[in-house]
């Protein structure tokens, strides 16, 4: 039977160019989520059903929308239950006396407006975002063997990945191993937003009180490649290393570079490729 993220679909299986009776699949579930902020569309993500409300205020917070948990009053599905559709708009009512900039989210999302003598350029996307978040300091040390371990302590929760082979996961790790959050989502954005949004809520991030509810987060990991948006994802939540199973691109090189974050790419079977701030590592 098929848990939560998860849904049941037939196939037909073709083994050594023999065609196989019907039999039941399990697949990752995909639907779209629709992020309102006081009644007004802000975005719509194709995501795997489950921790929307982290998702919605990962995204938020990525976008530099809120700051903290503060600026959040109630987060809450549209609609009635029995509603066709029911569970896919969420609306995030700010907190009272709070005004969030939804102009922001067009900003980050399309970068700095242009003339005709004005071009659009990966430099100019990394200035915009340094406008947001200031360089992490690398004084800190992060153990070089954890980001080595790393792709094991995600697999070993990939849970929906191991059924259905479908979807991404994102995890956010202590300097010491621990897990601080962990989700899977068929979109690889919407895993971070996801673990971002959980300890945000918990006002683990983005809080004055941070320090002091708990472990801080030292590493996110994805099962993915690294991004712009992933290393965006990274700075903007004060994370000070990026580990990816994948590649990663030229643009997340130069962003990790001048956000001070470390960045770790192909990190498989306890080796990786270290990109910036390697003095981070121990």
């Amino acid at each position: 039977m098929a848990k939560p993220g998860m849904s049941e679909r037939p196939v037909r299986r073709i083994q050594a160019g023999n065609l196989a009776s019907v039999v039941t699949d399990v697949v990752a579930i995909e639907e779209p989520l629709e992020i309102r902020v006081a009644g007004d569309a802000v975005a719509v993500t194709m995501r795997t059903p489950g921790a929307d409300a982290p998702l919605a205020a990962g995204f938020l917070y990525a976008e530099g929308i809120i700051r903290s948990v503060d600026d959040l009053g109630t987060l809450s599905h549209c609609g009635r239950v029995d509603e066709e559709g029911y569970g896919n708009v969420l609306d995030v009512i700010p907190a009272p006396g709070v005004h969030l900039d939804l102009e922001r989210v067009q900003a980050t999302r399309r970068g700095s407006l242009t003339t005709a003598a004005c071009g659009v350029c990966g430099r100019r996307s990394v200035d915009d975002l340094l406008a947001l978040v200031e360089a992490l300091p690398v004084a800190e040390r992060i153990p070089r063997q954890l980001v080595g371990a790393s792709p094991e302590l995600l697999r070993a929760a990939q849970g929906t990945f191991s059924r259905t082979g479908g979807t991404h996961a994102a995890a956010i790790l202590a300097a010491d191993g621990s897990t601080l959050a962990v989700h899977e989502d068929v979109g690889r954005h919407n895993a971070v937003d996801k673990v971002v949004g959980t300890l945000l809520l918990q006002a683990r991030l983005g809080h004055p009180r941070a320090p002091a509810a708990g472990l801080p987060p030292a590493m996110l990991v994805v099962s993915g490649r690294s991004s712009f948006e992933m290393v965006q994802k990274a700075a903007m939540a004060r994370i000070p290393v990026l580990a990816s199973v994948g590649a990663a691109s030229t643009l997340a090189i130069d962003l990790a570079q001048r956000a001070g974050v470390t960045l770790a790419a192909f990190v498989r079977s306890g080796t990786f490729n270290v990109y910036t701030h390697a003095e981070r590592l121990e």
